[in-house]
């Protein structure tokens, strides 16, 4: 008697294919391979994004003698914050904080106890997990370099970042993503509005601030020494965004692809945006200007990126661009705070209209994915504008007592003798040109 194989290999391929979706359906917790993949490439995306992305960036907007110094001041958070998310950090932004939960996660997963290969959270692995939020909990304090960049002690700058990292990112974080109570509020941030973009922002301008302006400034120019290494560390940025972003969905899903789509149009109405406003009011469109713009429509996506459609994306870059092309101008030109970088008036400033605008453009009325049960436009904002004005407030007051403190023990900024040589040769002994 004769027979074929094919029903039986048919049937053994149409098994394969729909049993992991009937173990899912059925509540069997599994790994999920393409997310897994996914997020290992987000994650990698990210750490692209810090270094060499905004090391170069910030590299190029400082002075010839400086450039070492803020390469190495970026290398050196990400090692340091690395290796305390390890030992404790992780396990009080994201762990079980028991009767404290809604306030700071626990001690259970600390030195990553209790987490192997086979350990996961959600359909990943947890270490996966734990590694794409790390290269958000050190990037952010990265950023912060941009407010003091080339007047700080490079001492002053590690224990800076660590004391902020401990009581500023941990607790906002927590607060927001880690089951804390800003989350249970119902705060909309998709991948950092108020986490990374406001509290960095706020620490860089309480730094510029505290440490006071730059000698000569604003009267001697401090023109960027070099616009190429500046425009290259732009664009590493604006790819490494797609994993910060589209990352954050922690699914390679739809979600993932309109958060990546919708972080390119609101890069992109914000590079325009600046642009066109710089060229209207000084008559010249300029490199800096375009990659600024384009940095400011990141930022203010970020924390809408995953609830709103691509035309509320290019009304929220476009307005970044503009507003922030005015914050900046304001403040360097009318108020004269020498955030060197401009982290608060693109960062900070762009973070805060991206989560307020975040309760806007979600709602599906408007091409978003839509609002929290229950909640209404004007609703959701008056929660939005409670994380803002708690993540500022909380930033503000902590960042001015660690660097004061900071001051008064060991001292935060360089002498003026150093200061006119250069970070580069006082603090390292090196230079970034041989000519």
């Amino acid at each position: 008697m004769k027979y074929s194989l094919r029903p039986s290999i048919t049937a053994f391929f149409v098994l394969a294919i729909l049993t992991p979706g009937l173990a899912a359906a059925a509540g069997t917790p599994g790994l999920n391979g393409a997310n897994t993949a996914w997020v290992l490439t987000a994650t990698a995306l990210v750490l692209f994004m810090t270094i060499p992305g905004l090391a170069l960036f910030y590299a190029g907007l400082v002075r010839g003698n400086n450039v070492l110094s803020v390469l190495v001041q970026c290398f050196a958070i990400t090692c340091v914050i690395s290796i305390l998310w390890l030992v404790f950090a992780y396990s009080l932004a994201f762990g079980d904080g028991g009767s404290l939960n809604a306030v700071l996660g626990g001690a259970g997963k600390f030195f990553f106890a209790g987490i192997g290969p086979d350990t996961l959270k959600g359909d990943i692995p947890e270490t996966v997990f734990a590694m794409f939020q790390l290269t958000f909990a050190f990037i952010t304090p990265a950023l912060i370099v941009g407010g003091f960049a080339e007047r700080m002690r490079f001492s002053a700058m590690l224990w800076f970042s660590v004391l902020w990292f401990a009581l500023v990112y941990i607790p906002v974080c927590h607060w927001v993503w880690g089951g804390g109570w800003l989350g249970q509020l119902g705060v909309m941030d998709f991948a950092g509005g108020t986490v990374v973009h406001i509290n960095a922002g706020v620490a860089s301008l309480v730094a510029a601030l505290v440490l006071k302006r730059r000698s000569g400034f604003p009267h001697t120019p401090m023109p960027p020494h070099n616009m190429t290494m500046t425009v290259t560390g732009a664009a590493m940025l604006w790819v490494g965004w797609f994993g910060f972003n589209a990352g954050s969905a922690l699914a390679a899903n739809g979600s993932a692809g309109m958060a990546m789509l919708v972080t390119h149009m609101g890069a992109a109405a914000g590079a325009l945006a600046w642009m066109f406003t710089e060229w209207r009011h000084y008559g010249k469109p300029s490199a800096l200007g375009i990659v600024t713009g384009m940095v400011a429509g990141l930022g203010t996506i970020t924390p809408a990126s995953g609830f709103v459609g691509p035309v509320g994306a290019v009304f929220i870059g476009g307005l970044a661009g503009v507003v922030c092309f005015w914050a900046t101008h304001i403040m360097k030109r009318k108020l004269h705070i020498d955030d060197s970088l401009d982290v608060f008036p693109v960062h900070g400033v762009g973070g805060i209209i991206g989560t307020l605008l975040t309760g806007v453009f979600a709602a599906t009325s408007l091409g978003g994915m839509g609002l929290p049960q229950g909640a209404t436009i004007a609703s959701q904002v008056g929660v939005q504008l409670v994380g803002v004005v708690v993540t500022f407030a909380w930033c503000g007051v902590v960042s001015f007592i660690i660097l004061k403190g900071l001051d008064a023990v060991i001292g935060l900024r360089v002498t003026p003798e150093e200061e006119t040589e250069g970070l580069d040769l006082a603090l390292h002994g090196e230079k970034g040109y041989q000519l």
